[in-house]
């Protein structure tokens, strides 16, 4: 055990893999079986950074367990997901941080009531939609009396996800709602037919480049990373910076050529340049990248959502502003830092 940030860490080892989540913590901590779920209720608990409310889960050689001083803040509900775009075909919605894009394959056989507990964007997104549609047609029909379209949010089918986004970032994800759109749009991105633009705020003075390297599942201490054998899947990550904040921090633009899964945050720890908040992939040894923002979770949000409509066939386009915790750390920093306009793009010598 190991005193970090204000709580106490507790590593899975062979010996304690397997073992609930609940017992865990009341192995390491002592006490009752009620008060090692309090905490977990209590939402102080997190698996690698993020909150676990499920006391029966269980754990894997490697879990980092954090019990922390202070609750996490209450996740985001329905009410906090924003339709973009809504047709017969698909949903452009903006995720808010804190919320899991679909439901892991090692929970799908969970039953409703424990799901509940930490719902997905893909199990909220019907009753949302719903919702959307009530209010949009009690705004065409004004209702007689009290009660009217919008009074009774619709049932929809659910709905199908073609990509993914972490639970802390935030952003534009596209849903298909039919099958056929599922299918026609899965084979866009992975063709890398689409156009993503992220942004991120990075530690250290970042210049325009682009970043390539394999990635692979295990680089070798049981995350994902680049591979020096070749091995892996290509990974192209085009940076321009957008703002810079002294040389402490730069507000960056990130387009997928590829779509790995966290590419991003490989690539930018990678190179020197971790996104604020991280706390998965870090710096490599010897550089002088320090993260001390208080970022309150990984600053990386997905800009841009370009793609080819499954029934159209148009070209797409959505974007979504920076939300409200990303652009109060911006301003942070700026107020620390000052704030200048990157110089001509030109190739970084930093990548």
């Amino acid at each position: 055990m190991a005193s970090r940030g204000g709580g106490r860490v507790f590593h899975v080892s062979e010996a304690t893999a397997g073992r609930t989540l609940a017992a865990f913590l009341r192995e390491q901590q002592g006490g009752s079986w009620a008060a090692a779920e309090k905490l977990i209720r209590g939402r102080r608990v997190t698996i690698h950074g993020n909150l676990c409310t499920d006391a029966a889960r269980r754990l894997k050689a490697g879990d980092v367990v954090k019990l922390l001083d202070l609750a996490v803040a209450s996740p985001p509900g329905p009410q906090d997901v924003r339709i973009i775009h809504l047709d017969d075909a698909v949903v452009v919605v903006d995720k808010p941080s804190g919320i899991t894009t679909t439901r892991h394959h090692e929970e799908a056989g969970w039953p409703a009531r424990r799901r509940q507990i930490q719902p997905t964007l893909d199990e909220l997104l019907p009753a949302v939609i719903g919702r959307y549609q009530a209010v949009r047609a009690s705004r065409r029909r004004p209702a007689k009396g009290s009660a009217g379209p919008a009074a009774k949010a619709r049932r929809t089918p659910p709905v199908r996800a073609v990509h993914r986004i972490d639970r802390e970032t935030s952003g534009l994800l596209v849903f298909a709602r039919t099958v056929p759109a599922s299918r026609i749009l899965a084979e866009q991105f992975r063709q890398h037919a689409t156009q993503r633009r992220y942004l991120a705020v990075v530690v250290g003075r970042v210049g325009a480049g682009t970043i390539m390297s394999n990635l692979v599942r295990d680089r070798g201490d049981g995350r994902r990373g680049s591979s020096d054998s070749g091995e892996g899947k290509r990974a192209v990550t085009h940076v321009r910076p957008v703002e810079h904040f002294g040389d402490a921090y730069t507000l960056v633009e990130c387009r997928l050529e590829t779509g790995r899964t966290h590419q991003i945050r490989i690539h930018l720890a990678e190179t020197g340049h971790p996104v604020c908040g991280e706390r998965v992939y870090s710096a490599p040894p010897g550089t002088a990248a320090v993260d001390r923002s208080r970022a309150p979770r990984v600053a990386l949000h997905a800009a841009e959502l370009g793609f080819v409509h499954p029934v159209t066939g148009e070209r797409s386009h959505y974007s979504a502003p920076l939300p409200a915790d990303l652009r109060r750390l911006i301003d942070q920093l700026a107020a620390a830092h000052g704030r200048s306009a990157p110089e001509a793009e030109r190739p970084s010598d930093r990548f």
